[in-house]
């Protein structure tokens, strides 16, 4: 079940326009056609080298404040949402979001997932049901959104993504601040030419691994 994070702060709602959603409704379904055998795989290779699912789901905050189960393919150990607090204190990122480039929670096939930005593609089932856009800024955990400035609920104006201005430019090498900046950027000039941009720019992000852990 969903709930509503306070964003009351958020200025000037922009809906999704009618042309962004079919888009990444067919883009999504085009890629999923075309990946189901690395699914296959990473499944396999998850479940073989280390217990428990194969998938994690966690709470994120999306559009407006509202919160869903945000799908990964599984990259840590079991223990790894017990430990966070242990390994907060290690954070190479400055700012609210916590990145740990030598995360001792990641097991060894989710360290190449992570390279690859494989652990993601999951996201792709959240587009398809509303909860996410192929191109927007990256859902943040509930405990992040509660420490935000004021000016940075506007990245809740639009539907979150799964790459965006933050990936390609370089990801966790981002400070918080600037991240914010990229978002709020995004969200004033919001289009489909926008989202073709970045869409372009994501596979040299991935190619290139820069801030990828």
């Amino acid at each position: 079940m969903s709930m509503t994070v306070d964003t009351t702060n958020a200025s000037v709602r922009i809906p999704a326009t009618g042309m962004k959603r079919s888009l990444d409704v067919l883009l999504t379904l085009l890629i999923l056609l075309a990946i189901w055998p690395a699914f296959v795989v990473i499944c396999a290779s998850i479940a073989m080298t280390s217990p428990g699912p194969v998938f994690f789901v966690q709470t994120r905050v999306g559009r407006d404040g509202r919160t869903f189960g945000m799908i990964k393919f599984r990259s840590m150990y079991q223990n790894a949402e017990q430990r966070r607090a242990e390994i907060e204190k290690l954070s190479d990122r400055e700012g609210i979001c916590v990145k740990v480039k030598d995360d001792p929670r990641v097991t060894r096939v989710g360290r190449i997932l992570r390279r690859w930005s494989l652990d993601e593609l999951p996201q792709l089932i959240n587009v398809l049901k509303g909860d996410m856009s192929l191109v927007g800024p990256r859902p943040a955990l509930l405990n992040e959104v509660a420490a935000f400035p004021e000016h940075a609920h506007r990245r809740h104006n639009v539907l979150p993504g799964i790459t965006g201005p933050w990936q390609v430019s370089g990801r966790a090498d981002i400070g918080f601040d600037e991240m914010i900046a990229l978002d709020l950027d995004y969200v004033r000039r919001v289009s489909v030419m926008t989202d073709a941009m970045i869409l372009l720019r994501t596979f040299r992000a991935v190619v290139g691994g820069k801030g990828a852990y």
